[in-house]
């Protein structure tokens, strides 16, 4: 049985008002064994689409060579832009070596609650990646559960948007659909993503998930 830690404590600049919520990068990143192209810092495997993503809405143009200029570049736009990471998987266990969510056992969450009670500006949490078992909008329900919490619908198409409060505060979550590859035959699906397709027979699901992230980065 393989154990899997986060490599990374959570990036929250002071002032920060969104938190992207994921689970853990792959075992790799926990196993000292990047690829050339991974970069050293969160969301950085290089089959990840998360800072493709934002490179597109923010024009960075980012290095994604395995570099500190790489690192630096990340690290820069989040204090500039007051957005932290704070993934909510601390450790797991798995049969197999692979970065499934599905495979992950014995699963020790992250207290994000309390993250969020030491970081008063945050107001929005980002999940990349919705409520099928294991996502990180499933393992932040059971977190809100154990401290007799819970999301509030506020819309419910994709993504779904929810609130919870904490301490009279209000939090807004948004369940963006995954950054992965493994994500591209649900957004295939997607009736607006057919509109678009048959409108303009180029559109990606690259594009489309461009367009929603947008809307809240």
């Amino acid at each position: 049985m393989f154990l899997h830690k986060h490599p990374y404590q959570p990036f929250i600049p002071k002032d920060a008002t969104k938190l992207i919520v994921g689970t853990l990068p792959p075992p790799r990143f926990s196993m000292n064994a990047l690829v050339e192209g991974d970069i050293d810092f969160c969301y950085g495997s290089k089959n990840g689409q998360l800072w493709k993503i934002i490179d597109r809405i923010f024009n960075l143009q980012l290095d994604y060579k395995t570099s500190e200029k790489a690192i630096k570049q990340r690290k820069d736009f989040l204090i500039e832009q007051a957005i932290g990471i704070c993934d909510i998987v601390e450790s797991c266990n798995r049969e197999k070596i692979d970065a499934s969510d599905l495979g992950m056992q014995n699963v020790k969450l992250r207290n994000l609650i309390d993250y969020l009670k030491k970081h008063p500006t945050v107001t929005t949490l980002l999940f990349t990646g919705g409520n099928s078992k294991n996502g990180p909008e499933y393992f932040f329900r059971k977190h809100l559960k154990e401290c007799d919490l819970k999301l509030n619908v506020i819309s419910s198409e994709v993504p779904r948007i929810h609130q919870f409060t904490v301490h009279d505060r209000t939090i807004e979550t948004v369940s963006l659909t995954a950054p992965s590859g493994a994500a591209n035959r649900a957004v295939g699906s997607m009736d607006l993503y057919k509109k678009m397709k048959t409108k303009n027979p180029n559109f990606t699901t690259f594009d489309f998930r461009v367009l929603q992230y947008r809307k809240f980065f």
